[in-house]
């Protein structure tokens, strides 16, 4: 547990939220509490903020990040924390984690990196079947990966790109927004819909072709400032989109299929949007078949900065008054062959699947299926009852 957050804490400037029972809760009214990680310590803030939107939006929060103020009360240590915080061991009368992110949009783009670009369109070819991948794959990155690897999107370059694509009949929904002017941006999950560390995520049970997909996500202001950064798994049914672009909705919106964690860390002297820019994002799958598979990748192969992706979400079209966080999207399709040769990577119930970055810290989770793990039962209407019984008190 010491490495899921970088020097548990000691540096950097850490927020998120997590369970608390009623016994140690805030006016003894157990929920999703606001938490400041400091000195291993894990610290309550709910006396100034009810969300992790709210801090955020509050353009000096910081002022109220102090040790010893006796309105935020000390709830536990960070490795007592992270310790509860996993699935198959949690004790519900201590505090766990939750995904940092509340009421918050969450949004991601797609389609970023040139990799994951090519596999979108050899899932299109492919029609959501596994077995025709192979043979596709090595026609589609033959014929065109090479030539997108140096393509700005939009640009003079991209666009002559796309007309000689057309020729060659080889054009996509994907290069459209791979390498067009307008980057893919589609809404993940809804607000409080998101697992954190420790969970399980879920895939359809229905699916025989899907994979974690683990990113950088930005914790943005309502005003479209960029204020920190997490980890994320965009969790994605390659059968169900592959099929159709219209089943999106289907192959990313799933009970679990969306985790963030463990912590958003805030920019500050020690932590900037230049280090996100360069974080190295890993990925490993542990099956319990035996199965492992451990991957890498830079951000600084995205092929639209973060600055550009924010823009295309928020703008005079589009406003989102209690901030969003954003998924950056990624270079990883998994193309290994998990049973059968010529079938590619899917999940199993019980991969443990872990996504690290050095200053962010490690996302763990394992897979299920999403009609087997814990429903989702906290939604708006429960946030606003929590808060107004806390309010009462």
């Amino acid at each position: 547990m010491n490495e899921i957050i970088p020097e548990m804490g000691l540096e950097g400037t850490w927020i998120g939220r997590c369970y608390i029972p009623k016994k140690m809760a805030y006016r003894n009214v157990e929920g999703p509490h606001v938490i400041w990680v400091h000195q291993k310590k894990v610290f309550d803030l709910s006396y100034y903020f009810k969300s992790t939107s709210e801090l955020i939006n509050t353009p000096n929060y910081k002022i109220y990040l102090k040790e010893g103020d006796p309105n935020i009360k000390e709830v536990c240590s960070l490795p007592e924390l992270l310790e509860n915080s996993i699935h198959y061991q949690k004790d519900t009368s201590k505090p766990f984690l939750l995904a940092p992110n509340d009421t918050q949009a969450v949004k991601a783009c797609g389609v970023t990196f040139i990799q994951s670009l090519l596999e979108r369109v050899i899932e299109e070819k492919a029609k959501g079947e596994p077995q025709l991948a192979l043979q596709i794959r090595d026609e589609i990155t033959s014929t065109i990966g090479e030539g997108l690897s140096n393509v700005k999107p939009g640009s003079p370059h991209a666009m002559k790109l796309k007309e000689e694509l057309k020729k060659r009949g080889i054009w996509s929904q994907y290069l459209e927004v791979g390498i067009g002017p307008d980057a893919e941006v589609f809404t993940k999950g809804q607000p409080f819909s998101s697992v954190g560390f420790g969970s399980e995520v879920g895939v359809h049970s229905e699916s025989g072709w899907n994979n974690p997909e683990p990113e950088v996500v930005l914790v943005v202001s309502n005003s479209g400032q960029i204020l920190g950064a997490t980890l994320g798994n965009d969790v994605n049914l390659r059968d169900f989109e592959g099929r159709s672009a219209l089943l999106l909705g289907e192959a990313k919106d799933q009970n679990g299929s969306c985790a963030i964690g463990p912590l958003f860390r805030m920019f500050d002297d020690s932590f900037t949007l230049n280090d996100v820019k360069s974080s190295r994002v890993a990925l490993s799958i542990e099956g319990s078949d035996g199965f492992r598979l451990e991957d890498s990748s830079d951000m600084g192969e995205i092929s639209r900065s973060p600055e550009d992706l924010v823009a295309q979400v928020l703008s005079e079209h589009h406003q989102y008054p209690d901030g969003f966080v954003l998924f950056c999207g990624t270079m990883f399709a998994p193309t290994l062959d998990r049973d059968k040769k010529g079938m590619g990577f899917t999940h199993k119930p019980n991969d443990k699947v872990t996504i690290a970055a050095p200053k962010l810290g490690k996302l763990i989770n394992w897979v299920n299926y999403s009609d087997k793990i814990p429903q989702w039962t906290f939604g708006i209407n429960a946030f606003v009852n929590y808060t107004l019984e806390r309010s009462k008190n």
